[in-house]
């Protein structure tokens, strides 16, 4: 039986090539020939949706719930600028994230667990020891919402940690309700139909690092998966990686980076709710040898066993229900025993077989 702090590999944590900053990619990281990512990958056709005015002018909100709803229908993806969180709050986040990862591993190894449930928890893969293969990445994730139930839990080294890595979590946690309301109203359901069960749901944060990999051709740092929640907003620094599946066929595209700007992807608990309309969009991450990849991903969804089910308004006979009903709770519960690469199955289960 594995101790608590050893790694899928079988390298304890603080020992793994990722953590070492080794820059080549030993056996325990090198994917099967077809699942490698292919050099010069093409740049995705994303929107970019400027949400200035969203919030106080009705006739911008028109236009960006538009934009909004295509997005999520086309591409399943979307990055939005002059979105209302101030450059020194987003530099602030990456800078304290970029700090924590650079301390000692004595220090990083006190939010060590391999408990999927736990709030706070550092680790080198979702469900260490199953694991099919090793990932170029270390990450820690914290609950953050409402923040003052969870703060005292996060890293009180480097000392501006909860300060600055809270203020981020706040503003996005904001600007997430907001971007729900405009694709809540995009569906007809109106901007408020889920303002109330996300005020009061989960904010999950991962803190994630990709390390430099001299063999980025051989290795990922996350492999495909879609992501239980409504929506993931993701705040990364200079360096690309973030791959996604195309919708119409099936090729990875990578996404381009945009200063400023926030990545927002479509979640599972959103396919459910929309009934199918919008789908969950299958995504990875690769490397490369240049610089380490720092990245926050939030995401948003229900309260713990809050089950999420389609909308009875998009469902009818031209467009029968398609999900079961499921919570947040039974995702980590699924989790807990398998691998990451088979998340999108999860969905599949909660797919009512035609």
């Amino acid at each position: 039986m594995k101790k608590n702090n050893e790694s899928s590999s079988s390298f304890p944590i603080g020992e793994t090539a990722q953590e070492k900053r080794y820059s080549h990619a030993s056996e325990f990281y090198k994917l099967q020939p077809f699942d490698r990512p292919r050099p010069n990958t093409e740049i995705a056709d994303i929107p970019v949706i400027d949400m200035e005015g969203m919030c106080d002018d009705p006739t911008r909100r028109i236009k960006v719930v538009q934009d909004i709803g295509n997005a999520c229908k086309h591409s399943g993806f979307f990055q939005v600028i002059n979105h209302g969180i101030s450059q020194p709050i987003l530099d602030g986040a990456i800078s304290t994230a970029a700090r924590f990862f650079d301390l000692p591993t004595k220090e990083k190894e006190k939010f060590m667990s391999n408990e999927v449930h736990e709030p706070v928890r550092y680790g080198t893969s979702i469900q260490d020891g199953l694991d099919k293969v090793q990932f170029w990445r270390v990450f820690l994730k914290q609950y953050a919402h409402p923040l003052k139930e969870w703060v005292h839990l996060w890293p009180n080294n480097p000392p501006e940690y909860r300060q600055k890595m809270g203020d981020y979590a706040v503003a996005v946690q904001k600007m997430a309700i907001d971007i729900m309301g405009a694709i809540t109203e995009s569906l007809g359901l109106g901007p408020t139909y889920l303002t109330t069960k996300l005020d009061d749901g989960m904010q999950v944060m991962f803190v994630n690092c990709y390390p430099r990999c001299s063999q980025p051709e051989l290795a990922l740092g996350l492999p495909p998966h879609t992501d239980y929640t409504c929506i993931t907003i993701v705040l990364q620094n200079s360096a690309d990686g973030l791959e996604i599946r195309d919708l119409g066929d099936g090729s990875w595209r990578l996404i381009p980076l945009v200063r400023s700007a926030l990545q927002v992807n479509v979640g599972d608990y959103l396919e459910v709710l929309s009934n199918g309309r919008y789908k969950s969009v299958v995504h990875r991450v690769t490397l490369n040898n240049e610089k380490a990849r720092i990245s926050i991903s939030s995401l948003h969804s229900l309260g713990m066993d809050v089950k999420m089910e389609s909308a009875k308004e998009l469902v009818d006979e031209e467009h029968p229900k398609g999900y079961k009903e499921s919570s947040f709770n039974d995702f980590l519960d699924f989790i807990s025993k398998n691998n990451l690469e088979e998340e999108k199955s999860f969905l599949k289960t909660v797919k009512i077989q035609k």
